[in-house]
């Protein structure tokens, strides 16, 4: 189906107004239960994001408040965030302010699929529940067009295979924007046409069971036997791997 530029334009406006009231808001505090069973998946894109950043220039993009940008620049890197949220990129201007951080910060109001960056403009690309909001054939493009050789990007993603998920989306569509769209594994396959390399790492199916256990003595001991059984249930070429929650994809050039 042919986009009309119209059309596109709408999206992208919904997007920004949807983002700039759950910024100013904190409207997904309540999904924050199921945050706290992630922990896995969080470290390992954390890890990726900051493997030896000093001295490189980082793209955060779709930046939210800055997190990785801020801890980018306090490892000695030079970090860049973007969002198509102007509520977002205040407070994250306020928030490099606030951290000492921003001499090696800038934030900036920008169209994740029409990145206003010359070529070749950073070693790393790093983002949190991004690609899923976006046309992923443009983004991917993008993406790759402002990496430098031998760079990489980063993405910490939601999936859209599992079916009790899937019915927990349907259930709270306040806490999403109609646009959005887990990613499918004909997404994760997309990436092989502008990238060289794509590593796909599946994360948090067992570990959803803890969700009910956050507030007691036995949360701790429930997410380290969640975890075993997701180190064996999401192992490479597992027909389970799929159903995952999440996934953290590293795209090389």
């Amino acid at each position: 189906m042919t986009v009309t530029p119209e059309a596109d334009q709408a999206r992208l406006d919904r997007e920004a107004s949807f983002h700039d009231r759950r910024f100013a808001a904190d409207t997904r505090a309540e999904a924050d239960k199921y945050y706290a069973v992630a922990s896995a998946s969080f470290e390992f894109y954390r890890a990726r994001t900051l493997d030896n950043v000093q001295g490189l220039d980082v793209l955060e993009y779709g930046c939210g408040l800055g997190a990785s940008a801020f801890d980018v620049a306090v490892r000695g890197g030079r970090a860049c965030g973007i969002d198509i949220s102007p509520t977002a990129i205040a407070m994250a201007e306020q928030g490099a302010a606030e951290r000492g951080v921003a001499e090696r910060t800038r934030f900036v109001v920008m169209n994740a699929e029409a990145l206003d960056f010359p070529s070749a403009s950073f070693d790393r690309v790093c983002g949190s529940g991004i690609l899923h909001h976006l046309n992923l054939d443009v983004a991917y493009a993008e993406i790759r067009r402002v990496l430098r050789p031998g760079g990489y990007a980063v993405f910490l993603e939601p999936l859209g295979h599992n079916p009790l998920i899937n019915w927990y989306r349907r259930r709270t569509p306040h806490l999403r924007t109609e646009d959005e769209h887990p990613l499918m594994r004909h997404d994760l396959d997309a990436a092989s046409a502008c990238f060289t390399r794509v590593d796909a790492r599946f994360f948090d199916l067992a570990a959803l069971a803890a969700v009910p256990l956050r507030r007691s003595r036995l949360f701790g001991a429930a997410q380290k036997v969640t975890a075993a059984v997701d180190r064996v249930l999401l192992a490479p070429h597992s027909p389970l791997r799929h159903l995952a929650w999440v996934v953290v994809l590293q795209l090389g050039v």
